[in-house]
């Protein structure tokens, strides 16, 4: 706990350590809604809620998403569909009108942090999709957001296939496509200046059912496979590693190598059904990658090339989806059923939670999730712990909350982990200053609940 001369000093650590450029690592998840039997977004936002999930992308602005992910704790990025995108290159009025309409009635209950511009808009339908509408798109859109305010909270990006690439073996010589180098130089220079990530759609299932007789199951399963080296010395025991590195290469062959430009997964996932010939799709490797994939999300590695870095991933996908369209993996992406069950078990459960590690499903009555009259805050389970350290102490120090219960003989002493603490804190001031969901923002680590967090003689204050 702060000894009291070092409070003022935390308070403003607290401040710095909470500006929008800090980085929280968490685990997302593509939300598509191309089925007829999917639960209803305001059962799927409270489902998520009692999850390690904290970051939702879905693919349009639908306006009952955006209403049940208020005050969930949950960040949301949106979608501008691709049929959209030349509307919005018209000029910063178009942009204007579609934000003003589409977003602004939700924010800020509703945690929106991007835009996503399209999705593979330039590996789509080619002949029809103008590249330059693509980026004049993204660029009105930040001026709509400079000249709202929402510049730093708000970013502006766009995701690609793999196929931008004129190749990606072996990474450390990967290249954009030639045709697409104009407009790649520019999308990056304004990722560059805005400070918004470079998202690529990244998928080893497709380049082991393409490959199969090259590529090894366990190299595109995320295993610790036989290391694949490349030609400058870097080992690669997966192919998810080796494709962001391939995208990696690709923007230093830009020119951009001195710029920070960080890399997201924005889709990355496994079928567990398709067609009679992808024998690989099946639900025990599609448990096995996304399994990995949740764990590769959560550890804070980076890459061969660039091992210090982070890279945020999103999984594909929350549900099968039965009207998409192309094959059966297409359909078979969902972790879940429509219906609620589950394809396969993987393990969505984390401490300090909305849900205190019961089983996960729709279809199940899971204790706690039911909404009522009473509401408390949490730390989300996956924000950074220097920053939880700064709200704990803000909380017990300028923040005036009393928190003898967390001491060494208190209550809530034990777990002695600092989220654990930070948690009972951040409920004891949210709770002191009437329950406004910004009571309960801390620059985006707490997280509003509907589940009682006490546990055993440790009782949360509520209202």
């Amino acid at each position: 706990m702060a000894v009291p001369h070092l409070r003022p000093l935390l308070s403003l650590l607290f401040l710095f350590l909470l500006s929008p450029f800090c980085n929280v690592l968490g685990v997302g998840i593509n939300y598509g809604t191309l089925g007829n039997n999917l639960p209803s977004p305001k059962k799927v936002a409270q489902l998520l809620q009692s999850t390690l999930i904290d970051k939702v992308k879905i693919y349009d602005t639908n306006p009952e998403i955006l209403e049940a992910f208020s005050n969930t704790g949950i960040d949301l990025i949106v979608a501008v569909e691709n049929y959209h995108v030349a509307n919005l290159s018209a000029g910063t009025s178009a942009a204007n009108e579609w934000f003003a309409t589409r977003v602004v009635p939700f924010i800020p209950a509703t945690s929106i942090i991007a835009i996503a511009v399209g999705n593979e808009y330039l590996t789509t339908d080619e002949d029809h999709l103008d590249p330059n509408a693509l980026v004049q798109a993204m660029q009105n859109l930040h001026q709509v957001l400079i000249s709202r305010g929402l510049d730093r909270k708000i970013k502006v990006t766009t995701p690609h296939s793999m196929a931008v690439l004129a190749s990606s073996f072996p990474p450390s010589a990967s290249t954009f496509a030639t045709t697409l180098l104009p407009t790649m130089t520019s999308i990056v220079d304004f990722l560059a200046d805005t400070g918004a990530p470079f998202m690529v759609n990244a998928y080893p299932y497709f380049a082991y059912r393409d490959n199969p007789g090259t590529v090894n199951l366990e190299y595109a399963l995320l295993g610790n496979a036989t290391g694949v080296r490349d030609p400058k010395g870097y080992s690669y025991n997966n192919i998810l590693d080796a494709q962001i590195d391939a995208v990696r290469s690709a923007i230093i062959a830009l020119g951009f190598g001195n710029r920070s430009v960080e890399i997201t997964v924005s889709e990355s996932g496994w079928p567990s059904k398709g067609e009679a010939g992808e024998t690989a799709a099946t639900p025990e490797n599609a448990k096995t990658y996304n399994t990995r994939l949740i764990e590769r999300a959560q550890s804070n590695k980076g890459t061969p090339m660039r091992p210090k870095d982070t890279i945020e991933i999103f999984v594909f996908a929350l549900f099968n989806e039965n009207k998409k369209q192309g094959g059966a993996s297409e359909r078979n992406f969902g972790i879940f059923n429509g219906d609620g069950s589950k394809v396969y078990d993987v393990d969505l459960s984390c401490q300090f939670c909305s849900n205190t590690g019961d089983k996960l499903g729709f279809g199940e009555k899971v204790s706690g999730l039911a909404r009522g009259p009473s509401v408390w805050c949490v730390a989300k389970p996956h924000a950074d712990e220097k920053v939880i350290q700064a709200v704990l102490d803000f909380c017990c120090g300028p923040g005036g909350v009393d928190c003898r219960e967390i001491y060494e003989s208190g209550q809530c002493s034990q777990p002695n982990k600092v989220h654990a603490h930070a948690s009972y804190a951040m409920n004891a001031y949210y709770q002191m200053h009437g329950r406004n969901y910004w009571n309960c923002d801390f620059k985006g680590t707490g997280l509003v609940t509907f589940s009682d967090p006490s546990y055993g003689a440790c009782r949360y204050s509520q209202q």
